[in-house]
């Protein structure tokens, strides 16, 4: 694990390192209706109908300004935290942008690989970003004493996006000191059986912040809605630099139903069947390791990370037959050998691994 410098966006040529502001999204544009999406890590078949229902009912509504406190008051609950302690967001995105903005940080830390926005919004906030690059050979697994103990800001995924690498809560919560803002992303915790791990709830962890998204498990990745967790005086200081009703009235009645009894349900339902899809990839992809493919494990999130030889044109071979799957090189720490796969249903995995075996072979 190394620990790198990285100038502020000013200090840039366009052009250099890599591309923070590509998303999974990016590979499924414009044509993107024709493809088998392995790029985005959305759960297919969402949102559920009952769900659609619910969002639907806030149409009549749309005259008058949205009231989160009833959304707010529901993921608190959830919690088990005072409902100072949450902050709804326009997505986990926004917040991202908020902690960039609201907090008076000097020297932010982002671990990486994982995902790039964190970084992207500190750098357009003027930051000068360092970074902790996790390494293949150790798993892509994190050693908190690598972290610079003059970090006033550190800002780690769990699972992380791309890797699906678990981090412990304890090696989380060790990161923690006295005058700093740890920032734990947990929006694919949901999709973790169990939520082993989580950090979300815990108020014994100084500085701690966890982010939360509503967007992947549910399928609204359109309408826009997370969340914060973190001490009274953090969410204040990011609620003070939000506009006015940032979120809307359909998202916030769809919290409401993602975090009611049947919302978290079937969310746990959701993450035993993924986690089984997930395990029959693994098992498929491993047939193709004396073409050099290799899989980072073990996995635990909704994607794959994959290592595979000439990654670039691989995945312009699967484009051709109808498959898109998200580029890994755009990823800090990550080169040009590696993609990103979501998991979905086995069939779709068997045909993937058949037409990669096909491209890959001799």
């Amino acid at each position: 694990m190394t620990v790198t410098r990285v100038p502020d966006s000013a200090g840039v040529a366009v052009g250099d390192g890599p591309d923070l502001r590509h998303h999974g999204d990016a590979e499924v544009r414009d044509d993107g209706e024709k493809l088998t999406d392995l790029a985005v890590n959305v759960r297919t078949g969402t949102p559920p109908v009952w769900l659609r229902e619910r969002i639907g009912t806030a149409l009549e509504g749309l005259a008058a300004y949205p009231d989160g406190r009833a959304a707010r008051a529901a993921v608190a609950r959830l919690h088990g935290v005072p409902v100072e302690r949450v902050l709804l967001t326009a997505g986990a995105a926004e917040a991202f942008v908020l902690l960039a903005r609201a907090l008076r940080v000097r020297r932010p830390v982002v671990v990486h690989p994982q995902f790039t926005e964190p970084e992207a919004a500190l750098e357009d906030a003027g930051h000068v970003v360092r970074r902790v690059l996790l390494r293949e050979e150790d798993g892509f697994r994190l050693d908190p004493s690598l972290v610079p103990e003059d970090a006033d800001l550190v800002v780690v995924g769990n699972p992380t996006n791309p890797t699906s690498v678990l981090h412990p809560a304890g090696v989380l919560a060790a990161l923690a000191r006295p005058g700093r803002v740890l920032v734990v992303d947990e929006a694919f915790m949901d999709a973790v059986p169990g939520e082993r791990e989580a950090l979300a709830g815990r108020t014994d962890v100084p500085g701690l912040v966890v982010l939360r998204s509503l967007t992947k498990t549910w399928g609204l990745a359109g309408l826009r809605i997370g969340y914060v967790v973190a001490a009274p005086e953090i969410v204040a200081e990011l609620e003070r630099a939000q506009p006015l009703w940032p979120v809307s009235s359909p998202a916030l009645v769809a919290a409401l139903g993602c975090v009611s009894d049947r919302g978290v349900a079937e969310a746990g339902a959701a993450a035993l069947a993924v986690a089984g899809d997930r395990e029959h990839l693994v098992g498929r992809l491993r047939e193709l390791a004396g073409f050099g493919v290799s899989v980072v494990g073990p996995a635990e999130g909704p994607f794959l990370l994959v290592r595979v030889p000439g990654a670039a044109a691989v995945r312009g071979a699967l484009r051709e037959v109808g498959i898109a799957v998200r580029r890994g090189d755009t990823f800090p720490g990550l080169g040009e050998d590696w993609i990103r796969v979501a998991v979905r249903d086995r069939a779709t995995s068997d045909t993937l691994v058949s037409e990669l075996g096909r491209i890959l072979a001799p």
